[in-house]
């Protein structure tokens, strides 16, 4: 049974910065079954942004409105994916989840890390 697990969410004042971290369970972010690893976020009535999206060739994808400032990576040694976000505006606030879509289009969540951010 493939986990997700983001930790790393809290309180920041505009400018600030936070990282964010999920690990996975029941599944290794490099096994070949993997298609890509993303982040998303979701606002108070509104749907899912996708905010970055990783694959394990190493290529990466940003979302306008976060290039220059959030920064993806991966560890396989501790199969977890990260969030770098630095210059945090309060539109960024939102919950933010990792998502993990394999090749056979599965989609696999985790449960979701507040991100506040004070003007």
């Amino acid at each position: 049974q493939v986990q997700l697990a983001e930790s790393g969410g809290g309180s920041v004042q505009a400018g600030g910065s936070l990282r964010l971290s999920c690990v996975a369970s029941g599944i290794l972010f490099n096994n070949r079954m993997v298609d890509v690893m993303r982040w998303f976020r979701q606002r108070p009535g509104n749907g899912r942004e996708l905010v970055a999206s990783l694959r394990n060739s190493g290529s990466t994808v940003y979302a306008d409105s976060v290039k220059g400032r959030f920064t993806m990576s991966k560890d396989d040694a501790k199969n977890a994916i990260y969030l770098q976000m630095s210059s945090l505006q309060p539109e960024d606030a939102a919950v933010y989840l990792c998502n993990l879509k394999t090749w056979g289009n599965a989609n696999h969540w985790g449960q979701g890390t507040q991100v506040t951010v004070s003007p």
